[in-house]
């Protein structure tokens, strides 16, 4: 057995391990911290692969700011864990039942598994004659361009929804007005006031 194959058979283990303890970890944190595990796994799997870009991506985007940011909010809100606890344990035969059938269409899915005809046409580039990064770039920001930069305006367009749609304006909030502060008038600004030896204000 090669050496390759044995970091892909660790980082697998580590993989389902991370993902099996997210789930049955009794401690929020340390739910975060198995998740972050299972990140890493899953880059050092795609490294693997000769993935290095997406697996760059992949703990730059979900270790370094999504992991971090459940982190965050699970330490900082107090939520109670246990009533969700008990909500979860409540439907969980439904949701076995669920993940049974899941895994049955998958094993269907990847038993009846085949290549189109074709199929090596369709690869951004054929292997040896690009990295796979230069061929991923290439095939983003040439072939796909279009659908690339539209799927870029949905999310602008859902992170303005958002906003407008949590944006309230309370009247019992002091805010800060800019324009009035910049247009104050001086004179009427501050006050002078005569204080006399020996008085206060």
């Amino acid at each position: 057995m090669t050496v390759l194959a044995v970091a892909f058979y660790a980082f697998a283990l580590s993989t389902i391990a991370g993902g099996l303890f997210t789930v049955i970890s009794r401690n929020p944190v340390h739910s975060v911290l198995w998740l972050i595990l299972a990140f890493l796994s899953s880059a050092g799997l795609f490294v693997t692969l000769g993935a290095e870009f997406v697996a760059m991506l992949l703990i730059i985007v979900y270790v370094g700011a999504v992991a971090v940011l459940f982190l965050f909010v699970v330490m900082m809100l107090d939520v109670d864990f246990a009533e969700l606890k008990a909500e979860m344990a409540r439907h969980m035969p439904i949701a076995l039942l669920i993940g049974v059938v899941l895994i049955m269409q998958l094993a269907l899915a990847f038993g009846a598994w085949e290549f189109s005809d074709g199929a090596a046409a369709r690869v951004a580039a054929a292997p040896g004659e690009a990295h796979n990064t230069a061929a991923l770039g290439l095939l983003i920001y040439d072939k796909y361009i279009l659908l690339f930069q539209l799927s870029g305006l949905i999310l602008l367009v859902a992170m303005i929804g958002a906003i407008v749609l949590t944006l309230r304006h309370r009247s019992d909030v002091k805010r800060q007005n800019v324009v009035a502060q910049m247009m104050r008038d001086p004179a009427k600004a501050m006050e002078l006031k005569d204080v006399k030896p020996g008085q206060g204000l």
